[in-house]
């Protein structure tokens, strides 16, 4: 179906709407965070703008500690959470069992609780194992709401894959475990790099679960520590964009570098027959 030059144009004016709708917050951060000073501080200024701003709430916010602590835990939320899913989500896709249905409902039940719901009685769980107050009362959590959602994503790629490679395998005389990672993973890596940059921004970006399981400063994550930033530290809003930005740096470059695997993992299966 041909698509006429005006709606072409229709199309391009509308993406470009919703581009500068999208943008206009993040720059307006951005363009806060190089401006002048509202603490009466002096910082470098180059040509009316003033990176210096980014130093000064480095060091004053302590989010070299915040951010190392976020990327451990996302790091290990990542790993152990795509593992698992990858398993799971094999083993609900592409293999038949009694029970497989119970079992997804059980992950499915895992992705509509919201933390709210369980935060309370998790923490009291975690309490009586004396693991409030760690970087386990963070990282665990995380795993376990990752994995209910990467186990359907997962499923959703396998009950899709081509069998007749996986009956090729097996006639070969590979069993589940190199089917698994030697076959089918390396085929699904627009679907594995999509599920990591997801549980990445969702684990870098969680709030809730580190404010209520740890108290200790070096435990702190990324955005709990920008919270405590704006209280403690300034009152400003200068320094506290420019911590903003700080925060979201690392989600924005992982995006940026893995963007074409990211978009074709979104729209994995749009085009299969």
């Amino acid at each position: 179906m041909r698509v006429s030059p005006a709606e072409k144009i229709a199309n391009y004016v509308l993406l470009v709407a919703f581009a500068a709708f999208a943008l206009a917050p993040i720059l307006s951060i951005v363009v806060a965070a190089l401006g002048p000073p509202d603490t009466g501080e002096q910082t470098a200024s180059l040509l009316g703008v003033h990176p210096g701003n980014f130093a000064e709430a480095w060091r004053i916010g302590h989010f070299g500690t915040y951010l190392r602590t976020s990327l451990l835990v996302s790091v290990i939320v990542v790993l152990v959470s795509v593992v698992l899913s990858i398993m799971a989500g094999y083993a609900l896709g592409a293999l038949r069992f009694r029970g497989a249905g119970v079992v997804l409902s059980l992950f499915l039940l895992g992705m509509m609780m919201p933390n709210e719901v369980v935060v309370v009685p998790l923490y009291f769980d975690l309490r009586a194992l004396h693991l409030t107050d760690t970087l386990w009362a963070v990282v665990l959590p995380q795993i376990a709401q990752s994995v209910a959602f990467g186990t359907y994503w997962m499923r959703a790629y396998f009950r899709s894959a081509n069998r007749s490679v996986v009956e090729a395998a097996r006639l070969d005389g590979a069993g589940h475990w190199r089917t698994l990672w030697l076959i089918l993973v390396p085929l699904a890596r627009p679907a594995i790099v999509t599920l990591t940059v997801l549980v990445f921004m969702w684990t870098w970006n969680e709030f809730l679960i580190p404010l209520v399981m740890v108290t200790a400063e070096s435990l702190r994550t990324a955005p709990l520590g920008l919270a405590f930033f704006q209280g403690q530290y300034t009152q400003g809003f200068t320094l506290l964009a420019a911590g903003a930005c700080i925060v979201a740096t690392p989600v924005v470059l992982l995006y940026v570098f893995l963007q074409r695997h990211f978009i074709a993992g979104m729209l994995e299966g749009a085009v299969r027959e």
